[in-house]
This record gives structure tokens, C-alpha cells and sequence, in this order.
């Protein structure tokens, strides 16, 4: 019997503020989340990789290239 799947983490790379799509001014986190295949628990190989902004005030996320999450956490940085 083999027990195989997904395991699914997060890491926060950035907080800043931006405006989000609905008008709020408020702070907005940078995620990247890692999908890894494991194998008995053991993570092996890497399946997807995402960036992710989230608005802290109304919850609102969205997708965002790995280009752009780099510029975001550049920005922070330097603030």
C-alpha cells in the first residue's frame, strides 16, 4: 500500500499597502504557496508554485505573476 498525495504551504513574503479593487487603502500581504507531491509525508518534488496579494481589511485575493509579487517585495523593502 503506497500513500502518496499533496501537502500545500504558505509563506508570507511581504506586508504593504496598496489600494485594493474595491477602494480600500489598506495593508496587503504577499504570499507564495508551494503545492509539493509527497510520498509516505516526505515531500519529494515541487507539483505548482502561486503568488497571491490579500487585501488585510476586506479578505479580497487575487493571483498575481511571480514577476510581480518580486516588484511588490522589492517596494516593501525599500519602504
Amino acid at each position: 500500500m503506497l500513500i502518496f498525495g499533496t501537502r500545500r504551504t504558505a509563506q508570507q513574503l511581504a506586508v504593504l499597502m496598496l489600494t485594493c479593487p474595491q477602494g480600500h487603502p489598506a495593508a496587503h500581504t504577499v504570499t507564495r504557496l508551494v503545492t509539493r507531491f509527497t510520498l509516505f509525508f516526505v515531500p519529494l518534488f515541487r507539483v505548482r508554485t502561486r503568488h497571491v496579494v490579500q487585501c488585510t481589511l476586506c479578505g479580497m485575493s487575487g493571483q498575481v505573476s511571480t514577476e510581480r509579487a518580486e516588484e511588490l517585495v522589492t517596494q516593501a523593502a525599500s519602504t
